[in-house]
């Protein structure tokens, strides 16, 4: 995946998150959705790690396509 597609990516899952957000708004959501939520934010944290990875890896002269996912588990506990 390039940094094009990871981009595009970033953006397909905020969308559905805007607009799982707004349907929340007065109501709440119901389980499927709260779990449909967790896991866009989990690939949300995935993409933007994996583009971080791709930078550095081109900033430092190494090939950014060795870049590999990282488990939602190791980039959710991150500190930033």
């Amino acid at each position: 995946m390039d940094d094009g597609q990871i981009i595009g990516r970033i953006d397909e899952l905020i969308a559905e998150e805007h607009e799982l957000r707004a349907r929340a708004v007065g109501h709440g959501l119901g389980d499927a959705e709260q779990a449909r939520l967790r896991a866009i934010e989990e690939g949300l944290d995935q993409c933007w790690d994996m583009l971080r990875q791709r930078r550095a890896r081109e900033e430092f002269g190494d090939n950014p396509d060795e870049a590999r996912p990282r488990p939602p588990g190791q980039v959710e506990t991150y500190r930033q």
